[in-house]
């Protein structure tokens, strides 16, 4: 049986990996084995990394808005904050209510009393509702749909 000369296939696979792992210390650049090993392991720890990350920055933002929440006293917690600002329908992420908190604790606070207003007329509107109704059936008292209308039964 003749040989078969197997060319350039595995030289260009090897050059390859030796370009990505030039950069690692000791046998990790040179030696083709322990480089393919030292190659996955970092392209494994790459990717759980990258998520890690992002875990990572949302407690951080999480930690800077509770900080700024409890030194300017608007409420008690952060997750009481995050509460009212869904249900007021306020659609500000993590990220951009961190800044706003680190640059401008002002505008923190105006957001805070934003919350409050709406929480006010929706008190009020709830109450109006209960007091003009207040001598009918119980199958005449409107009551709220997920949309946030008003429906009589």
């Amino acid at each position: 049986m003749t040989r078969i000369r197997r060319g350039y296939i595995a030289r260009r696979r090897r050059t390859k990996m030796r370009l990505f792992s030039s950069t690692f210390r000791g046998a990790h650049s040179r030696l083709t084995r322990t480089m393919t090993q030292q190659k996955t392991r970092a392209l494994g720890s790459a990717h759980r990394d990258r998520n890690r990350k992002k875990r990572d920055f949302r407690r951080l933002w999480i930690t800077r808005i509770n900080a700024v929440i409890r030194e300017i006293k608007v409420f008690h917690s952060y997750s009481v904050f995050i509460h009212n600002l869904h249900k007021k329908h306020l659609l500000l992420n993590r990220k951009i209510l961190a800044q706003i908190a680190i640059s401008n604790q002002n505008c923190l606070s105006m957001i805070s009393n934003e919350i409050n207003y709406l929480s006010m007329i929706s008190n009020f509107d709830y109450v109006f509702h209960r007091v003009r109704f207040a001598g009918k059936g119980l199958n005449e008292v409107p009551r709220r749909i997920h949309s946030g209308k008003v429906e009589y039964k």
